[in-house]
């Protein structure tokens, strides 16, 4: 009898622990353990050769698990020892069984790259550099490396016009060399026949249509102004005119504050200033828009070869087809920068 109790006593405690560790089991890997609340996701970011401690330690510096330890459990007994790069979601209600699981397959979280309202490659590299694994040094170094744009048909003054702005779905772990590959996806679509076949009747390569699209976008706040002023430039680059653009003035010299240009500004030397050289200058002033570049390639044509900001700064121009007309314009406009004190 006493050894049936013994028994009996034995069993019991056998499947009271049994039933503790099941519990502790479901509690470790099964119960929810993201410290997220409501609908909204927390991101963990792995970078390249990351350690498992990478990964502690950014979760728990930005609080997205309620317990780290019961997270490493679970790593631990499912052996998750590769790591693989990427953004992954920690979403609501996220176990830790089924987060390592994520992260042991590498199923990561596309995000939207976007970039618009930019003017140098300092920026763009910035931009992107802060949504992307890739850093703003090696995108810029990218940028600037004449024998590596040679693949894509460009050089250091022409290579943002590989990067038109707009929201692109990719991986955040992508590197810069897997940045330009991706862009250049995105510009081999962009520029389809359609548009290749306008370019080449005014006729402009795709670069050199970005390059006037800049200089169009930065001359003008209206949209439907633009087509008006890029068929002035093109007029006066069939003319062999200087295109006299103040913004690229403004570019040359690195200041897109100066609302006045005056003579000394017009004297600048560089490649980029368009009063003293003839035709385009070597590259774009700014990324130029999907919008910008239909501007130039749907561009109005007319017998304008002058333009003048109009005198109530509203960022619109008269237009003149002779060059008293444009006098008359411009004394307008001088007008309204002395009448409101703009001297610069």
């Amino acid at each position: 009898m006493k050894k049936n109790k013994r028994t009996n006593s034995f069993l019991l405690s056998i499947a009271m622990l049994a039933a503790i560790i099941v519990i502790f089991a479901v509690y470790v890997f099964l119960v929810p353990n993201s410290n997220t609340t409501g609908s909204k996701s927390q991101y963990l970011l792995i970078p390249d050769n990351a350690t498992f401690e990478t990964i502690t330690d950014q979760l728990a510096e930005t609080g997205a698990l309620k317990s780290i330890f019961t997270f490493t459990l679970t790593a631990k007994a499912y052996g998750y020892k590769n790591i693989k790069p990427g953004r992954y979601e920690i979403n609501p209600g996220i176990s830790n069984l089924r987060l390592v699981h994520k992260l042991k397959t590498g199923r990561q979280s596309a995000l939207k790259l976007t970039f618009n309202n930019i003017r140098t490659k300092e920026q763009l590299a910035g931009r992107l550099s802060r949504q992307i694994m890739a850093d703003s040094a090696s995108i810029l170094q990218h940028l600037n490396d004449s024998a590596f744009l040679t693949k894509y048909e460009l050089n250091p003054n022409t290579s943002v016009a590989l990067f038109i702005p707009d929201t692109y779905e990719v991986f955040w772990d992508m590197d810069a060399e897997e940045l330009f590959e991706r862009m250049k996806k995105e510009y081999d679509r962009f520029w389809n026949d359609e548009r290749k076949g306008k370019a080449a009747q005014i006729p402009m390569t795709a670069v050199e249509v970005s390059t006037l699209a800049s200089i169009v976008e930065e001359e003008t706040n209206s949209k439907s102004e633009r087509p008006m002023v890029a068929g002035l430039y093109i007029n006066r680059l069939k003319t062999e005119m200087p295109l006299q653009a103040d913004p690229t003035v403004k570019f040359a010299y690195g200041d897109f504050s100066l609302r006045r240009i005056t003579g000394t500004h017009l004297r600048i030397q560089s490649p980029y200033n368009t009063y003293k050289n003839k035709g385009l200058p070597p590259g774009p002033i700014r990324l130029a828009t999907a919008s910008g570049i239909d501007a130039v390639l749907n561009y109005s044509k007319h017998n304008y070869i002058f333009m003048c900001a109009k005198e109530t700064l509203n960022g619109e121009h008269n237009f003149a087809a002779t060059y008293a007309e444009h006098q008359v314009n411009a004394k307008k406009y001088q007008k309204a920068l002395d009448d409101r004190k703009i001297f610069e």
